[in-house]
């Protein structure tokens, strides 16, 4: 199988190349794997060296909004799993454009190329923050899009686009949504990554508001896993949920991540939320379960710790990237 992972530097995408080539997908065997990711400020050239010396790999430095870089990379591959996107939501409301030309213009450029050149299947990768808050319970699949920022309502626009092609042309799409995700590699901007090291260096960390936002938590393994069984055994047209069953306000979470950094509360500054921040998402994933045999294995708390480990063994891979000084 010759799969093309959009994206494949960045945090999610290059987990998910490292597993493909690693054989830690048993569902998924990769002949060739292509990565075709910009290089932006959150892809890391580190992020694929354990899998760097596999003939398997190719790596092309191009844009998803590039037409005619887009066709010539799409042209041989049987799947596309589309990672590539601008998903910072603070960038997004400071600066909305580069998340509506990355992610609906590129993704249809994605999903135009691989109508031309036949690809199997294309997995659009996805979030729990296209369907905005909810106060109680769970969304389904079938829930109503109802996104709150310009990079959600990006993804819900790429979302919209994806199964249209379905609809439409026929294209074999499948649409993964997941919840907030964490572990090695994430770029210092969203809130574990940043806290962790901001920690680590002595410095405070920005807690918004009262602090009383949920979030569900998914390490990126279990994501990655969630990803690949939607891409060998998802339903055509098919939306999978992929939660962590793990909800903490994000004031538990800052106590958590004080406590593995052996900080005290003094360490946390609060600072003026979000603008239209989102106060809880929760994802259903039954339907996922039951068509895919998939649920989360990595216990939060080890997941956590695994993941402040990381961050401070690997120094020397974060301090040049700071410092950037926001969350999720």
């Amino acid at each position: 199988m010759r799969i093309l992972v959009t994206g494949g530097a960045g945090f999610i995408g290059s987990a998910y190349v490292r597993r493909l080539l690693t054989g830690a997908e048993p569902d998924l065997t990769a002949d060739t794997v292509t990565v075709l990711d910009a290089y932006t400020y959150a892809a890391t050239e580190g992020a694929l060296d354990p899998v760097r010396a596999d003939p398997r790999l190719r790596v092309v430095r191009g844009d998803i909004r590039d037409p005619a870089l887009v066709d010539a990379t799409v042209a041989g591959h049987d799947v596309v799993v589309h990672f590539a996107a601008e998903s910072h939501v603070d960038r997004s409301i400071a600066a909305a454009a580069d998340f509506v030309t990355t992610n609906v213009v590129g993704t249809q450029t994605l999903l135009d190329a691989a109508l031309r050149h036949g690809v199997r299947r294309f997995v659009q990768v996805s979030t729990d923050e296209v369907y905005g808050s909810i106060a109680t319970g769970a969304w389904t699949e079938q829930a109503p899009l109802d996104p709150s920022s310009p990079y959600s309502a990006s993804k819900a626009a790429g979302d919209l686009l994806a199964l249209a092609y379905h609809r439409t042309h026929g294209l074999d799409v499948v649409v993964t949504r997941g919840a907030n995700t964490y572990g090695p590699c994430q770029y210092p901007e969203k809130i574990i990554p940043l806290f962790v090291t901001n920690l680590l260096d002595g410095h405070d960390v920005p807690l918004y508001g009262d602090g009383g936002n949920v979030r569900d938590w998914l390490h990126v393994d279990d994501h990655c896993h969630g990803v690949a069984l939607a891409q060998a055994r998802g339903r055509a047209g098919g939306v999978y949920h992929l939660g962590g069953g793990a909800e903490l306000t994000n004031r538990e979470l800052t106590g958590r991540l004080l406590a593995a950094c052996n900080a005290g509360w003094e360490r946390v500054r609060p600072v003026a939320d979000r603008k239209g921040h989102d106060r809880r998402y929760a994802l259903d994933w039954t339907t996922t379960r039951h068509e895919l045999g998939w649920a989360p294995t990595v216990d939060l708390d080890a997941g956590l710790a695994a993941t402040v480990d990381w961050y401070r063994a690997h120094r020397a891979w974060w301090t040049p990237l700071k410092p950037h000084r926001s969350g999720r």
